[in-house]
């Protein structure tokens, strides 16, 4: 049987190119970076020449750079940092309701600790509208947290809009953009934004790699206690051979990037297109207009998602109902239920996400096998 893995926004094959950069660090240059000898040395090179690769990519300076175990951990160092930093000053914080997990569980965390969280809705495109923001926005606010873009539709957020606004504010901006990097360039030396939480594991990298820029001003209150490492946000000895093939992702990740675009497009195109031919009835969840290219959410009404997923996996097919990270949780996707809120549609949910590997052949061949197991269980 064939096996066809079109679930790219819950994790990434890790390029072989990655994985080669990676192995000196493994065996041979398995110094501590913190290590004044010879072998502390090789490796704290390799962490700096990561970091500097890092940053030149983003158009950062590498002091901008702290690493982290991964998007949960940037994003958590993120808010809870800047919450108990600046907690004198304020203690409102903005957010909304399609965010990711690791930003939406540490925001209720910090409700239990006394501070007030409001939630943003979002339209029926998944987007949050500025004047929501602006309106949201008071004198207590210290920080607002919006993904770039959202890793279960893939739709896109006014970032730029939205952090402009808040920079004449004085306002602390973070975003997770863990599902945008590599969809979307980034340039921080004009992007208003303060704080941008990554992962590697999406880009073709390691899982347990990633990092937050953080922009200059900005004091954090750190989450680890014990060494000085990371400019002493972050301690912890540095997990080297992950930095390294994170920076290596990242450099991959930003290589042709308009063409990468236009190709997932191209898929999601022909995908729909094959759907449409089949007659198959669904609901595509966003808009196409301010959507991810790699992404489809679609939702099939009267056709449970784990129904689906089920026979599709018994076909050899690898996709999701949503965010890896509520995997086996029955309720509805938080996302869906907060764009619609219609939980027949969240249930019949399914996101199809395209990357590295995929061809224009298994792209047709998931279409067509959709169509046949929902005309199947349809009957």
């Amino acid at each position: 049987m064939q096996h066809i893995y079109v679930d790219h926004a819950a994790t990434t094959p890790v390029h072989p190119q990655v994985v080669k950069a990676m192995m000196p660090y493994m065996d041979k240059q398995f110094g501590n970076p913190s290590s004044i000898h010879a072998y502390g040395r090789e490796a704290k090179a390799a962490l700096e020449e990561a970091r500097r690769t890092i940053a030149r990519l983003l158009g950062a300076e590498p002091k901008n750079i702290t690493f982290t175990s991964g998007g949960t951990e940037a994003d958590n160092l993120a808010i809870f940092g800047v919450a108990f930093a600046a907690q004198e000053k304020g203690r409102h914080i903005i957010t909304s309701q399609i965010e990711h997990h690791a930003v939406l569980h540490a925001c209720q965390y910090l409700e239990s600790e006394g501070f007030e969280v409001t939630y943003l809705p979002v339209d029926e495109t998944g987007r949050v509208k500025l004047d929501d923001v602006r309106e949201a926005v008071r004198e207590d606010t210290i920080l607002v947290s919006l993904m770039y873009a959202n890793n279960e539709t893939g739709a896109v957020q006014p970032i730029e809009e939205i952090g402009t606004f808040l920079q004449e504010q004085g306002i602390i901006f973070h975003t997770d953009a863990v599902q945008a990097l590599g969809m979307i360039p980034f340039d921080v030396s004009t992007l208003p934004v303060d704080l941008i939480s990554f992962s590697g594991h999406k880009i073709n990298g390691p899982k347990g790699s990633g990092c937050l820029y953080v922009r200059e001003q900005i004091h954090l209150h750190p989450l680890l206690y014990g060494g000085a490492q990371e400019r002493n946000r972050r301690a912890g000895t540095e997990n080297v051979p992950a930095i390294v093939g994170l920076a290596e992702a990242f450099k991959l990740a930003h290589q042709d990037l308009e063409a990468k675009q236009q190709r997932y497009t191209q898929l999601r195109q022909v995908f729909l297109d094959i759907l449409k031919e089949e007659q198959v009835a669904f609901q595509f969840n966003g808009e196409i207009e301010h959507c991810l290219p790699h992404i489809v959410n679609l939702s099939f009404t009267g056709v449970k998602a784990d129904a689906l997923l089920m026979n599709l996996d018994l076909e050899g097919i690898a996709a999701s109902s949503g965010s890896a990270c509520t995997a086996g949780s029955l309720q509805p996707s938080h996302v869906i239920l907060a764009m619609y809120s219609d939980e027949d549609r969240a249930q019949s949910a399914i996101r199809y996400s395209f990357g590295l590997g995929n061809t224009l052949e298994e792209v047709e061949e998931v279409a067509r096998k959709t169509g046949q197991i929902l005309k199947r269980l349809n009957s």
